[in-house]
């Protein structure tokens, strides 16, 4: 028997609605069941890290988890959510978002057992591709009316007198295909489950509806609340950009970061939503964060879990290494294993002086690297005073006026980092 999927969602606040008799049916046996992933970029970002939690939970539980990606409805463009049309995509650039999607989804769901629930990956453009526009009126237009699709809620919104975009008909059939999907899944993959945001319910119940009408069958449906942050910032941006799965997109450090920044609010939340920790040791967290929210610790144990489980081990260290550079707690040593990204990443909006490499090759004094050479400081004499204090780091050492910087102090044979007292750094690139 299966175990309690819809209960195990439910208390970690990630069932918004959910038709009657599903978590019965799911109770009783094993199924098939799927959630959609947008083709939008070649990688996924956070915002698309609950529906794979979602499908992890699902095979977790002994059920069979589809990932859809949308080749076919990705050059259409989903409506939901949208204020105004989205340009399409070419077929090329779909293509090549699909791959990236795929690779990476094969890195939390088990598509290679060879047990009953293995994950399978499919793409609606293999199955839309023949289909031509009269097959497609006569086999699924003519089954929903246009009453009630315009009764859904993403169709009401842009058509409202508050919208001056309106609707091309392009994103009015949207939900046609979306609903032609799941009657595709459930024929030929006995897929009886549409999983998804809440902002998703309307196009996964003309799926069910459409089963209904058409194959006389039964299917299911549940969605999961739309994540939000409790200062009414969006979730998965970090100043304006998507937080990126893919590790060359969102470095692992600035992936760290986002977690480890979250408020405590948020984080009791994301602990729930972002981990497979039990309801018990979560309780004990948060009871032990709430005693002491100054030390963090429930925000380090999400970014610690996520990182872990989207990157690895090795970049988990790596962002916990370079996250403590800045708060002192690093050496030399420390520096120099960051790769040139982490290190950017790190040191973001610290100024910097670009110097030949000859000036290192024949040693350069600590006043020219702290003064006239670079213009850290506003002159030799504060420079010779900074050091007689003792105020000055290179690359996170004590140095004194005596110190000549050469080749071998360079990270990763191109930059030196200058710190004066405890928050106040400055790079040296030598090129």
């Amino acid at each position: 028997m299966p175990d309690n999927f819809v209960g195990e969602l439910r208390w970690r606040g990630m069932v918004h609605d959910i038709m009657p008799d599903t978590e019965e049916h799911l109770l009783k046996q094993s199924t098939a069941g799927y959630i959609g992933f947008d083709p939008t970029a070649d990688s996924l970002h956070i915002g698309s890290l609950v529906q794979i939690m979602i499908l992890m939970h699902f095979q977790r539980a002994g059920h069979k988890p589809i990932a859809l990606v949308g080749g076919a409805t990705g050059m259409i463009g989903d409506p939901s959510g949208k204020s105004a049309e989205r340009n399409l995509l070419d077929e090329q650039t779909l293509q090549k978002n699909i791959e990236g999607i795929k690779a990476q989804l094969k890195r939390f769901l088990d598509f290679d057992s060879d047990a009953a629930n293995a994950a399978e990956l499919v793409n609606n453009y293999d199955w839309m591709k023949a289909f031509s526009l009269i097959e497609f009126v006569r086999e699924v237009g003519k089954h929903l009316t246009v009453n009630y699709m315009m009764a859904k809620d993403s169709v009401k919104k842009r058509l409202s007198a508050d919208s001056k975009e309106g609707m091309s008909f392009t994103e009015f059939t949207y939900q046609l295909f979306q609903g032609y999907d799941f009657l595709h899944l459930y024929k030929e993959k006995d897929c009886l489950l549409q999983m998804g945001g809440s902002d998703q319910w309307g196009n996964i119940t003309t799926g069910t509806e459409l089963i209904r009408r058409k194959a006389r069958g039964k299917a299911y449906a549940m969605t999961c609340p739309l994540i939000t942050k409790a200062d009414g910032t969006k979730f998965g941006k970090t100043e304006g950009s998507n937080v990126w799965l893919d590790k060359e997109r969102t470095s692992p450090y600035k992936f760290y970061q986002y977690w480890l920044n979250a408020s405590d609010a948020d984080a009791e939340n994301y602990v729930k939503i972002f981990t497979f920790l039990q309801k018990e040791e979560i309780g004990s967290l948060i009871e032990t964060h709430r005693e002491a929210p100054h030390l963090r610790l429930l925000q380090k144990k999400v970014a610690e879990e996520v990182t872990r489980m989207v990157h690895s081990e090795e970049d988990l260290q790596n962002a916990v290494r370079a996250s403590n550079i800045l708060f002192g707690r690093s050496t030399s040593e420390d520096l120099k294993m960051l790769d040139e990204q982490t290190f950017l990443d790190v040191f973001e909006g610290v100024p910097q002086a670009a110097l030949p490499r000859t000036e290192v090759d024949h040693g350069l004094d600590m006043v020219g690297a702290l003064a006239a050479k670079t213009g850290f400081l506003s002159s030799n004499g504060e420079a010779r005073r900074e050091l007689k204090q003792h105020s000055i780091s290179v690359n996170k050492e004590k140095v004194s006026e005596g110190k000549v910087i050469t080749s071998e102090d360079l990270i990763m044979d191109t930059f030196v980092l200058l710190q004066k007292g405890k928050k106040n750094y400055f790079i040296i690139k030598v090129v």
